[in-house]
């Protein structure tokens, strides 16, 4: 799949995920650009972290737990268990890596991101009164959705505090966010500017055609496939061919998917 062809997938799965969830395009768009630079299938060396928007293994099995029986993974969300400590696990070695691949399937992975975005949006509007804006989600992505909303809270009440007291983990592990070269700790405010500006960098840095490439991709009243129907697609050529009613069992619907991932559809 050469560079061109890839760009403009990746730009219409983030497009069409976010049709599908109503999670601003642009977030989207600028947080794949942050976490992979658009690489589908970039992979982190320090982490587990791998696809667009660097999922770790545990994200992505609660993600896909959580949602992705609304986009033909049935059979990977039923997979998935949650142990006594909490942990996401599937007993499976093979189905547990068939699972984990598709984070670099950029339709999947462009869609889970935007429903876990959608959940943060979700969870902050409501312990915060106001609505969530992009940066607010950036935050939720970096600290998790309940430091965020500590942090929203705080920098809503007192946006010229320092941070870095009320974080001391996140502060130690993140010298040069909370604090400037000087040493000075930075305020609330300071923090979320930075996001915002780190994050609309990552969406101007694409240009415009990024953005009018999903507009003229996908108008107003687009019938987009989503991952699901790559399962109901191939069903009915299964069906039609055979002649017969072939039913969508989970395995079916799995080796479907997992066909037609690979191919690129």
């Amino acid at each position: 799949m050469g560079g061109a062809s890839t760009g403009n997938r990746v730009t219409n799965a983030i497009a069409m995920a976010s049709r599908r969830t109503g999670v601003d395009f642009a977030y989207l768009l600028g947080q794949a650009k942050i976490e992979s630079s658009l690489n589908p299938t970039a992979r982190a060396s320090t982490s587990s972290a791998r696809g667009l928007y660097q999922f770790v293994d545990q994200s992505w099995l609660a993600v896909i737990d959580k949602h992705g029986s609304e986009y033909g993974l049935g059979w990977a969300a039923n997979a998935i268990s949650r142990g006594s400590n909490g942990r996401y696990y599937v007993s499976d070695p093979d189905l547990r890596q068939q699972v984990l691949d598709l984070r670099n399937h950029p339709e999947t992975a462009s869609v889970m991101a935007a429903e876990h975005a959608a959940d943060n949006k979700a969870y902050l509007e409501q312990r915060l009164g106001r609505e969530a804006q992009p940066v607010d989600l950036y935050l939720a992505h970096f600290l998790g959705v309940g430091g965020a909303a500590k942090f929203l809270s705080m920098h809503d009440r007192a946006p010229g505090a320092t941070a870095a007291s009320l974080f001391p983990a996140a502060a130690r592990a993140n010298r040069s966010i909370f604090y400037d070269r000087q040493g000075n700790a930075r305020s609330f405010a300071d923090i979320r500017d930075r996001f915002a500006t780190k994050l609309q960098n990552g969406v101007d840095s694409l240009g415009t055609g990024a953005v009018q490439y999903a507009d003229a991709a996908l108008p107003a009243n687009a019938k987009t496939v989503q991952p699901a129907d790559y399962v109901r697609i191939e069903t009915q050529r299964l069906a039609t061919q055979a002649d017969v009613d072939v039913r969508p069992q989970p395995q079916t619907a799995r080796l479907a998917y997992l066909m037609l991932a690979t191919l690129g559809r």
